[in-house]
């Protein structure tokens, strides 16, 4: 089995494909019946279907996006039309910022921590 693809529900799919596509790179595609899709390099097709309701309640499921640079990220998203919740938190597993896309859906800005490297032979 693998992963084909991430259907997010929405009331919106062409504003959000655009708001992912621009954010992870890839040509955003709007296809029959509403739906919309994004396929950005490194990563499963992003499919967004059309719901009638808004959003009401934390996402059971997040996506954690890699970034180099959480402040410079998070500029990025804001300037798509999304916004950030709360600050950056840092613990062992590294740094985080929450972000909301334009419908509210959480997802994560982060920066692992860095393992030390360990001398060859040993682990």
């Amino acid at each position: 089995m693998r992963l084909q693809q991430i259907v997010v529900d929405c009331r919106d799919p062409a504003r959000l494909v655009r708001f992912w596509a621009g954010l992870l790179g890839g040509e955003p595609v709007d296809r029959a019946f509403g739906w919309s899709h994004v396929e950005p390099h490194g990563w499963p097709r992003l499919s967004f279907q059309p719901v009638p309701e808004a959003k009401a309640v934390k996402n059971r499921l997040h996506l954690d996006v890699e970034v180099d640079d959480i402040a410079a990220g998070a500029a990025r998203c804001t300037a798509l039309g999304g916004s950030t919740v709360g600050g950056v938190v840092t613990d062992e597993s590294g740094s985080f910022q929450v972000v909301l896309d334009p419908e509210g859906n959480e997802f994560c800005l982060v920066i692992p921590a860095r393992r030390p490297s360990t001398a060859p032979g040993r682990t």
